[in-house]
């Protein structure tokens, strides 16, 4: 029966193994080939477009196999699911900028890919699981920066500050410092702070002495995905 699933699996059958692969791991759930049917079965839920089930696969994997030495292939596949449920194919190929668009789900992703970084360094998985972390921070640091200028635009300056201050402490090196700064320095004078608001600028300052308008400068580093 394991055989079988991988032949569907590895000829592009993937309803097919996917079918086979839950019978297999019902019929012997303790089992060795169960295991690896299990780890299987998350990759044939992600190519058959059954994202949900994927992610459940992958969840209960990693629960039921603390100390399994493919832990790093369960949590990248589960990093991949919720990182490309922010951007589908279309998107892509027509280059949609979606940066302001709420991200759904990559803070799960970025969890898990760095749970691969950080726990499991020499994985093969692991030179693409930290590629996508920086894509991910990219883009939930240019989402900041959007709901950041809605709040200025409406003076709601608490607000737009604290999403600036979250950009350049959670998200440092992000293409979006410099914005960051910039509304901070903003949202600093106009709450009376003017001492923050300097010490805002020298950094701007500091670190991009060519300032230049937003719409010029801004990378969209959403592309190479």
């Amino acid at each position: 029966m394991a055989k079988q699933a991988q032949k569907y699996l590895n000829e592009g059958s993937y309803g097919a193994a996917v079918k086979t692969y839950e019978a297999l791991t019902a019929r012997y759930p303790f089992s060795d080939p169960a295991k690896q049917a299990r780890l299987d079965l998350i990759y044939a839920y992600y190519k058959q477009h059954e994202k949900e089930s994927a992610i459940d696969a992958a969840d209960s994997f990693i629960r039921e196999n603390p100390t399994h030495s493919r832990l790093d292939y369960a949590y990248y596949m589960k990093g991949l699911v919720y990182f490309e449920r922010d951007l589908n194919f279309l998107e892509r190929w027509l280059k949609v900028d979606i940066s302001e668009r709420p991200p759904q789900d990559l803070s799960k992703s970025l969890e898990a890919f760095q749970h691969v970084v950080q726990q499991y360094p020499q994985s093969e998985y692991a030179a693409d699981a930290h590629q996508r972390m920086v894509y991910i921070r990219n883009r939930l640091a240019d989402y900041n920066i959007h709901v950041a200028r809605y709040y200025v635009k409406r003076g709601a300056w608490v607000a737009a500050l604290a999403r600036s201050r979250e950009v350049l402490e959670t998200y440092e090196g992000s293409p979006r410092t410099r914005d960051a700064l910039e509304i901070s320095a903003q949202c600093y004078d106009q709450l009376g702070m003017k001492d923050l608001a300097a010490d805002s600028r020298k950094v701007l300052a500091a670190n991009f002495p060519d300032s230049g308008s937003a719409s010029e400068r801004k990378k969209h580093w959403w592309k190479p995905f």
